[in-house]
């Protein structure tokens, strides 16, 4: 391998951007960040939305502050990539610049519109049988979500159609910062995938005609389909100004969170599964076949790494719920105390922030949470079962329930969810029986243990888990670049910092509460429906 190499790689989330410094020689180091967020505007009617110019204003600041923090030359940076949230819909014009805000991947609006387009006729899982069965020959998964970014931009077709007669191209949240970067329209290969008309079969890969013509899709809107590691172009001289980096610098196309969080879990390897808890959460194992459950709504998505998919189970909202907690529980809104400090400021106290102290509190509560039950449904839920009307549950309080068993309560509620999809996984594969824990909450001690518990297996952590994205994109410039041959040789990068073996003692308890978590479901559709349908 050369000499050092240094490069940038931006992790963008659903709430803000992380700029990270790395170095590549005999390890991916990650040497400084910086962070910046911007807006997520839920509206009526199951919409949310972002303005993708403030991802671009919050990239260039940060890069800016990044590079002059380090006293880093910008002529020095060989390489730039990215880890971004997917299934956003992005609909720009000719110049570039968006026609709209941008549809986040919680939205739900187009209820109407997947009802049109596949719930008809004989039906699979709520899926017209024949779409079905050409949906999964052609895409390898079935658009029957209805935040799958096809219905999206049937959405604003039916219901914006000014704004729809100026779209030139339809992009992802990473390739419209890849486009402001270079001036080139194109979409990774997972990107593709994820809009579910991409072609997986051999030697046909590629956007499907078949499909584009059975959801009423305009071929021309779709952009050219590149790899993760390929070399997109360079920054151009007008992105360099807004940036700080050199014009010339070299940009790769990068992955979306699912394929890359992975990579940087150093969970690349065949039957490697990894679990991830950040404002989502997820359950993803490597596969090397294309396999669709579609009664659990789970299918193996292409991932960043050649001939691999990712057999890919989604929660919503997951440390999502737990920033609920804090700003509806832990925090004391109303104004009845004493004294109001902060936490993190106290000279009595050793802990960073309150989220540390949160977790650290929990332990005080007994496993299982006094029978206090929470349902980390709060945007809806995506699998094993799908349903945008489902929501969050606090069940079996008591006279006896305070503050610290429900905060224990949502941790252990988001962890029996990931063992529904790890068990509902199982079903169709073999997951590893030691699975890696990434995203903010592996930053948790007590959460990895609870979770270790919850699956009754051994659970392994990574230095700055909330950081494997970056590491993931820094590993697309490592290959892009030839420092390294293989997403695989990333592995050797990445060690195993700590390791939780399951406290079967608390086994009776969870084993016990996860059997009534999945009965809730069931128990309260119909009122679900009742109540979030908008339907009086």
């Amino acid at each position: 391998m050369p000499d050092t190499v240094r490069i940038i790689t931006y992790d963008v989330g659903t709430t803000g951007i992380k700029s990270c410094l790395f170095t590549i020689d005999q390890e991916i180091k990650l040497i400084d960040s910086e962070m910046a967020g911007y807006e997520l505007s839920i509206l009526e009617h199951g919409g949310a939305e972002q303005d993708p110019l403030e991802w671009w204003a919050a990239m260039c600041s940060t890069t800016r502050k990044l590079l002059a923090r380090t006293g880093t030359d910008p002529r020095s940076i060989a390489g730039i990539s990215f880890c971004s949230q997917m299934q956003g819909l992005v609909l720009v014009d000719q110049d570039g610049l968006p026609v709209r805000r941008a549809m986040s991947y919680m939205d739900q609006r187009a209820v109407e519109e997947l009802r049109e387009g596949m719930a008809h006729g004989l039906q699979v899982a709520g899926v017209n049988v024949i779409k079905l069965i050409k949906s999964i020959r052609e895409t390898g998964a079935v658009a029957a979500s209805v935040k799958d970014p096809v219905w999206k931009y049937k959405w604003v077709q039916k219901n914006e159609p000014e704004l729809f007669s100026r779209v030139y191209k339809w992009l992802d949240v990473k390739e419209f910062l890849i486009h402001r970067c270079t001036g080139r329209f194109i979409m990774t290969q997972d990107s593709a995938f994820a809009t579910l008309l991409y072609n997986i079969r051999e030697g046909q890969q590629g956007w499907s005609k078949a499909i584009c013509r059975m959801t009423g899709v305009n071929m021309e809107h779709l952009p050219e389909i590149i790899r993760s590691t390929d070399r997109v172009g360079e920054i151009t001289a007008a992105a360099a100004r807004e940036l700080g980096l050199a014009a010339g610098t070299a940009v790769f196309g990068g992955g979306g969170d699912a394929s890359l969080i992975g990579v940087g879990a150093g969970a690349v390897e065949l039957g490697d599964t990894h679990l991830y808890m950040g404002t989502s959460g997820w359950v993803s194992t490597v596969v090397d076949r294309s396999i669709v459950d579609a009664t659990a709504m789970i299918a193996a998505i292409v991932g960043a790494q050649p001939g691999r998919f990712n057999y890919f189970a989604e929660l919503e909202t997951a440390g999502k719920c737990f920033e609920w907690v804090k700003d509806h529980l832990a925090l004391d809104e109303i104004g009845i105390y004493l004294e109001k400090k902060a936490v993190h400021e106290s000279k009595e106290t050793v802990y960073k922030s309150l989220y540390d102290y949160m977790t650290e509190v929990v332990k005080t509560a007994a496993p299982g949470s006094g029978g206090v039950i929470f349902t980390p449904w709060l945007h809806g839920n995506r699998c094993p079962f799908e349903d945008p009307h489902a929501r969050g549950i606090f069940f079996n309080i008591s006279l006896d329930t305070g503050k610290t068993e429900l905060i224990r309560a949502v941790l252990e509620g988001v962890c029996y969810h990931l063992r529904w999809m790890l068990e509902a996984q199982e079903k169709k594969i073999k997951c590893s029986p030691v699975v890696r824990f990434v995203g903010g909450g592996a930053l948790s001690e007590a959460t990895c243990q609870i979770l270790a518990d919850v699956l009754g297996r051994e659970v392994e952590t990574v230095e700055s888990p909330q950081n494997v994205g970056a590491v993931g994109a820094a590993a697309v410039v490592a290959v892009g670049l030839g420092l390294i041959s293989s997403f695989t040789e990333a592995k050797n990068l990445i060690p195993v910092s700590s390791t939780y073996s399951p406290n079967f003692e608390n086994s009776p308890v969870y084993n016990q509460n996860y059997e009534v978590f999945k009965k809730l479901y069931r128990n309260n559709k119909k009122s679900f429906a009742l109540l979030n349908s908008g339907v009086l």
